[in-house]
């Protein structure tokens, strides 16, 4: 159990690094399809030690129900675009038979008074150890980037303040939030504009490479030497 921590931590970080291939693979699938994906990039990590015991203190857990209590101890992150990525990428989790979905918190709707948004969902993802299938909980947390770079903020500031914020400084966290969220309003408010530039933006860019590769093919000779210009 925990007395070894490496060893009891190693099958949540083959989840971790699992999952990292599997959402990325769903990011992938909607290039290669041409579609606006609404996964702009994927992050996991596996809970530090010291962090899983403050939170076994903190939380009243006990060492033979860390595994059922605690439900972070494998943790991604998926960042979108836009609010409404965030949705569409909760559906396609649900979809998904490879992972049970155990609970669904939408703090985006229902934001924490702190100003934190963030949609968490738990699943439950088997693991294939060589002793057999293990299932583990994990938590995958879908937000837009804006969001995103509020959450670190408040976590730094969480790390000095221990959770006591003075009253300003919580105030202002929370009207930061706010302005936070109204970012991410106006931007799907001109979402079809910003994707069409992008797309406009990514097939210039790949055009310019196939411009470049047919010029270096030109200055290659017959000997197989690349020509001097």
């Amino acid at each position: 159990m925990a007395e070894n921590w490496r060893h009891f931590l190693l099958p949540y970080q083959q989840a971790v690094d699992e999952l990292k291939i599997k959402l990325r693979g769903m990011r992938k699938q909607f290039q290669d399809l041409n579609q606006h994906a609404p996964i702009e990039f994927v992050t996991g990590r596996v809970k530090p030690v010291d962090s899983i015991k403050e939170k076994m203190v903190r939380r009243h857990i006990e060492q033979d129900r860390l595994e059922q209590d605690m439900q972070d101890i494998a943790g991604l992150r998926i960042m979108c675009q836009f609010v409404e990525d965030i949705y569409q990428v909760v559906d396609l989790l649900r979809q998904r038979s490879d992972m049970t979905i155990l609970e669904e918190r939408d703090y985006i709707t229902n934001a924490k008074p702190s100003g934190y948004r963030s949609y968490h969902i738990v699943v439950e993802y088997p693991v294939q150890l060589v002793s057999g299938e293990k299932k583990l909980l994990t938590e995958i947390q879908v937000r837009t980037l804006s969001m995103n770079f509020w959450a670190t903020i408040e976590h730094s500031l969480n790390y000095k303040y221990q959770g006591d914020f003075p009253n300003d400084l919580s105030a202002r966290l929370q009207r930061a939030g706010e302005a936070a969220f109204k970012l991410d309003n106006e931007m799907s408010e001109i979402r079809e504009e910003i994707q069409e530039a992008q797309n406009l933006f990514s097939y210039g860019k790949s055009n310019s490479w196939s411009i470049q590769e047919n010029q270096d093919h030109e200055q290659t000779d017959d000997t197989g030497q690349t020509g001097q210009s």
